[in-house]
């Protein structure tokens, strides 16, 4: 009798927002609506406090056909080499249970509507977002993340004795269903922010790049470091390194956007790739400037 396996969800979620994977290998399998979807997010995050109470979100479908998606609130935690985890998962590691146990979720604060929606292929669907209470200003910042996940086709899971109606073999087959997901950061700060940031360690190192099959790449330059958060508040931004010195105008040496610690961590290890290893001889300014409560003021500098 032939058997289908149940759904298999692959829901990746990287920093700060959080990824779109691939669809996994299906063997055979046909095609189905979640595996065509690409799902757009926009922005890349929302922040409450006493002055803001609603937000929106804007999710798009940049497939070829509907989809329909779950929203949710899922508490995440930062963990120090700048993995972003659910709790369940990181409670399970040593390097994870004391950011699980610092969290202040927002779960509790917020509330979404709609729950669910099916997402027309280039239509934008607009969730919303209240702050139905602000919590005490000594308590802190709080923060869940707003997870949109794909659901998979209504005519997907059938059970073994309806797949194998009609059929006269013995085959076994399994149908796999991608599932993909988007995430972002809702943070709610009940005082007034208080964001600062150093920069420690900075050094260039060499890391092995991957080749493109044929012929192996040599070792790309980067620039590593940590991002050491010094006030109460989570910080965000984006890291520029130039060489000092260097004409006004020119391309910076290396860049990375949307870079955070947040509070359930003191600090966390970036590394920026470089477009070139550095001269003999030069020296390379790093900064790291707010993209949040001040966008562009610079937050931390670092000379080496």
């Amino acid at each position: 009798m032939r058997t289908i396996a149940p759904c298999l969800a692959a829901l990746l979620l990287a920093a700060g927002v959080i990824a779109v994977p691939a669809p996994l290998a299906a063997q055979p399998a046909r095609p189905t609506s979640g595996l065509n979807a690409f799902l757009n997010i926009t922005p890349k995050r929302l922040t409450f406090d006493g002055r803001r109470r609603i937000g929106s979100i804007v999710l798009l479908n940049q497939g070829t056909e509907p989809v329909t998606v779950d929203v949710a609130l899922i508490d995440r935690v930062m963990l120090t080499d700048g993995q972003i985890l659910a709790v369940d998962d990181a409670a399970g590691r040593a390097d994870g249970r004391t950011a699980t146990s610092q969290l202040k979720s927002a779960k509790a604060l917020l509330q979404l509507s709609p729950r669910r929606a099916t997402l027309q292929p280039g239509r934008p669907q607009t969730v919303r977002v209240r702050l139905a209470t602000l919590p005490g200003a000594a308590d802190g910042e709080h923060r869940s993340h707003l997870t949109v996940t794909t659901l998979p086709p209504r005519d997907t899971g059938s059970t073994a004795e309806a797949a194998a109606a009609g059929r006269t073999d013995n085959e076994l087959s399994f149908q796999i269903t991608a599932i993909y997901g988007l995430s972002i950061p809702i943070i709610v700060r009940p005082a007034e922010p208080d964001v600062r940031a150093t920069l420690e360690g900075a050094r260039v190192e060499f890391a092995a790049a991957p080749g493109d099959g044929r012929v192996p790449r040599g070792p790309t330059a980067v620039l590593a470091l940590d991002l050491v958060r010094g006030g109460a508040s989570s910080v965000y931004g984006n890291f520029e390194v130039r060489v000092v010195g260097e004409k006004k105008g020119s391309e910076p040496l290396g860049l990375a956007r949307g870079v955070g610690v947040y509070p359930e961590i003191p600090r966390r290890v970036v590394r920026i790739p470089l477009s070139r290893a550095p001269a003999a001889g030069e020296r390379l300014e790093v900064t790291f400037t707010d993209d949040d409560t001040s966008p562009g003021k610079v937050l931390a500098k670092a000379v080496l």
